[in-house]
């Protein structure tokens, strides 16, 4: 993303907040505001990790007075100390406006019923996808995650024309729908799909089994929550809200900027959060930078859709496998589901690897054949030798929340 003499005054300024806090004071002791003159100068600032943000708890990265805090929202803290983020009005304030632009691009209107399953509470995404819909001045039906029976009863009873959902659990409800043959009875017409990668297969699946139009949007927990890109109807990557934030896309190994269109890890840093600026967050969400304009004409720059995290990479024999790296292989292989599952075991001195696979063919033969075409192009396409197993649709387990892809049980 280009630095513009306008983005370095307000990274200066959001440097300047960000060292009202105890966490930046210390990890930017002897950098000042002003020090910043240039994007070498920028590039030379330290990267912030979420490792940083967990020893900030519990309120390390507030950088305003205490009273000026209306939220808290947190991260999951399954893998270690929760981070904690303040929000001042402005703060919530400002997410919604982003995500009522989310909403707009997507074609979404004041007439729209919004269904929204992802979790509330200490979680970021339904109250985003909710403040975004209120200010939009749509109905918001905020349902929440699980008790799919009853989503589907609201969704036939409320109308709801835009679903909102991680990918897994679009996946779910599309699925229980054709079970109950009610599909001519919703009335979705729009997807509002985030939280998770998802391959074209699976993109594909939920578009036809609930008739919607799909788009990816993003966010994380730390620079707000979703809502801070969404693609458009052009389907060309996600437009993302620059006048809020800068991102950089960087080498996830050495730190350096990637060539324009190259992949890389995204890094922002907030231009006007005041409850807990970040300044070089590393995100650790793969993508690339999209050159040229978008024929929606909007004068967002755009990023690609995510391929995966650098953190979720898993090498195996010297090869690095990227969720994304199957979706794409199992994309090409006709008669094979979206869903899969990859278990790495160590055993005998020996890394196997195991794709589970779902598919729709009965019998043994038909199974047999699939698992040897899925072997030969892992194989191929990336280098491993694999054991293949095909199962019947539906007998991988499904989530509410996010799906895990790869599990290693090496360690």
């Amino acid at each position: 993303m280009e630095m513009t003499e306008q983005i370095l005054t307000k990274i200066r300024e959001s440097v300047r907040r960000a060292k009202e806090g105890a966490f930046y004071r210390g990890h930017f002791a002897g950098i000042e505001p002003e020090d910043i003159r240039s994007l070498a100068d920028f590039e030379r600032l330290p990267f912030t990790e979420k490792e940083d943000l967990r020893r900030a708890y519990p309120m390390g990265l507030r950088a305003v007075d205490e009273d000026e805090i209306v939220r808290i929202h947190s991260s999951s803290g399954t893998t270690g100390t929760p981070v904690i983020i303040p929000y001042t009005s402005k703060d919530v304030h400002d997410w919604a406006v982003m995500f009522k632009r989310c909403y707009e691009t997507a074609g979404a209107g004041k007439s729209d019923r919004i269904h929204i399953t992802p979790g509330y509470g200490l979680w970021t995404a339904g109250i985003g996808f909710q403040a975004g819909a209120e200010l939009l001045g749509a109905m918001a039906i905020p349902m929440g995650p699980g008790n799919t029976d009853k989503q589907i009863s609201m969704m036939i009873d409320m109308k709801s024309t835009v679903l909102c959902a991680t990918s897994s659990y679009a996946l779910l409800l599309a699925e229980k729908i054709t079970q109950r043959g009610v599909l001519d009875r919703i009335c979705l017409r729009r997807g509002i799909i985030g939280s998770e990668r998802w391959g074209e297969k699976m993109r594909r699946r939920i578009a036809s089994e609930l008739g919607v139009r799909l788009y990816d949007i993003y966010g994380l927990t730390e620079i707000y929550g979703p809502g801070i890109g969404i693609s458009c109807d052009r389907e060309c990557g996600m437009h993302m809200w620059t006048d809020y934030f800068h991102y950089e896309i960087i080498d996830p190994r050495s730190g350096l900027p990637v060539p324009l269109g190259e992949v890389g890890e995204i890094v922002i840093t907030t231009l006007e959060k005041e409850g807990a600026p970040l300044v070089r967050y590393r995100t650790h969400d793969l993508t690339r930078d999209l050159p040229g304009d978008c024929p929606c004409g909007r004068p967002y720059p755009r990023i690609d859709s995510l391929i995966g995290r650098s953190d979720d990479m898993v090498k195996v024999k010297g090869t690095m496998i990227y969720p994304s790296r199957a979706d794409e292989l199992l994309a090409q292989v006709d008669g094979v589901s979206s869903e899969y599952q990859i278990m790495i075991d160590h055993l005998n001195g020996k890394d196997i690897v195991t794709l589970f696979f779902e598919t729709a063919t009965p019998d043994e033969g038909g199974r047999g054949n699939l698992e040897r075409v899925v072997k030969d192009s892992f194989k191929e396409k990336i280098g491993l030798t694999i054991t293949a197993k095909a199962v019947g649709m539906g007998d991988l387990p499904r989530s509410e929340k996010k799906s895990t892809r790869i599990f290693d049980n090496r360690y």
